[in-house]
């Protein structure tokens, strides 16, 4: 962990970038419901970090509904959420510190996401942020989203920077797992009534929020 030579950071969005994970599960909660089903805020936190469509084949497979079409319920999400975010979007404690200290000291930064990019440019144009970023990948189109470490992968090639010289900020388990598939060093900052359990442990560093990101980047890495 120390000594590791880090040239780039890549983050995650949904709840690491913008405070939207209530967005989606509020959107997922609506739409899926709808629908027949009967989920909780506990239900839709554990697909956390999963590509929209991996959520609603998710629950279609646990609770069937009639007329199931993936792409339509998807779609209906994503729109919701992406209205939720125009209207509530709010940029996480210590992002554009870290996004400028970054800058500041000639690291890469890159965003890796499971979000579809309706999303990613509704969150960029919100916080008036694209302009940090030097590569943007979604696994929208891939074959396998997180926990899948593609999109990492991706990432970092589009950066042009080694998978292992790569930081990766995430605040869902199915993303950190992704990332440390990519072979990434890892900070997971949970949401705060996720952060007592043990499995964040998988991380390489656990922090309250992106206020502590900078410190880490001064303390452990070169």
């Amino acid at each position: 962990m120390a000594n590791v030579d880090i040239k780039a950071i890549i983050f995650d969005m949904d709840g690491v970038l913008i405070d939207s994970e209530p967005a989606w599960q509020q959107a997922e909660m609506a739409i899926l419901n709808a629908l027949g089903l009967s989920l909780t805020l506990e239900d839709v936190e554990s697909t956390t970090g999963f590509r929209i469509d991996q959520v609603v084949r998710y629950w279609y497979q646990r609770y069937p509904w009639d007329n199931y079409d993936n792409a339509k319920t998807a779609n209906a999400i994503v729109e919701e959420v992406v209205n939720i975010i125009r209207q509530q979007g709010q940029v996480m404690d210590g992002i554009i510190d870290t996004l400028s200290f970054c800058q500041q000291q000639g690291l890469k930064i890159g965003l890796a996401t499971s979000s579809p990019s309706l999303i990613i440019d509704a969150v960029l144009d919100k916080l008036g942020i694209r302009h940090y970023f030097e590569a943007i990948t979604s696994a929208e189109f891939l074959a396998r989203g997180k926990p899948h470490p593609e999109v990492y992968l991706n990432c970092a090639t589009a950066l042009n920077i080694d998978a292992e010289n790569c930081l990766a900020i995430e605040d869902s388990f199915n993303g950190l797992v992704a990332a440390r598939a990519a072979s990434m060093q890892t900070i997971a900052i949970p949401a705060p009534q996720l952060a007592t359990q043990a499995k964040w442990i998988v991380g390489h560093h656990q922090v309250a929020d992106a206020h502590a990101i900078i410190d880490i980047l001064k303390q452990h890495y070169r």
